[in-house]
């Protein structure tokens, strides 16, 4: 027998498929805008595991051209960060000298991430690093980041713990079409 997620598991829908689509659209319009001039490589970099599902529709969208890859990084358990930041799987490449760097996010949440792999990527010689988030929860953001803005914004949200659309609790929920908030009875007894 197949489990399917039940919608008690919600306390609503923040963002639905079309608010997800006019998000990812407008998005893709911003760094098309943006970049129009640019004469170096763009690559739009996801951040494994969260941001594949909105990655893929953002980049189907964005018209200019742009090779992807991948980072892996580590900072969460459960619903807690752990402060920490763990570099699974790196970006290697030679042609970093020449290339902006647009990193892909589902969710900004302290901030701590993002803005350590900006740095991380500048340091190791990115001509330009921009930031694209779905999501973003500027009241969680660390109070030595209140100046971290990402570039790209697809929805700024309130503090809540929401999942679908590439966003897990634990591993579940990633593949549902739609941003939900995740009921507190999911999580808190766990």
């Amino acid at each position: 027998m197949e489990k399917y997620y039940k919608m008690d598991d919600m306390d609503g829908i923040l963002m639905s498929p079309k608010e997800i689509d006019e998000a990812t659209t407008r998005l893709a319009a911003e760094i098309d805008r943006d970049f129009a001039d640019y004469d170096g490589k763009i690559i739009i970099l996801g951040i494994l595991k969260g941001s594949v599902v909105f990655m893929a529709d953002l980049m189907k969208k964005i018209k200019l051209p742009v090779e992807i890859d991948f980072m892996k990084v580590s900072s969460y358990s459960g619903t807690q960060s752990t402060r920490k930041i763990n570099i699974i799987l790196d970006l290697h490449r030679a042609d970093l000298s020449e290339s902006a760097v647009i990193i892909i996010e589902d969710i900004i949440d302290s901030g701590r991430t993002l803005s350590y792999l900006t740095d991380y990527l500048r340091i190791n010689g990115a001509a330009d690093v921009k930031t694209c988030t779905l999501l973003d929860k500027p009241s969680r953001r660390d109070p030595s980041l209140r100046d971290f803005v990402p570039d790209y914004v697809g929805k700024e949200i309130p503090d809540e713990f929401v999942v679908g659309y590439g966003l897990d609790y634990n591993e579940q929920y990633r593949t549902l079409p739609y941003v939900g908030i995740l009921s507190r009875k999911v999580y808190e007894n766990n």
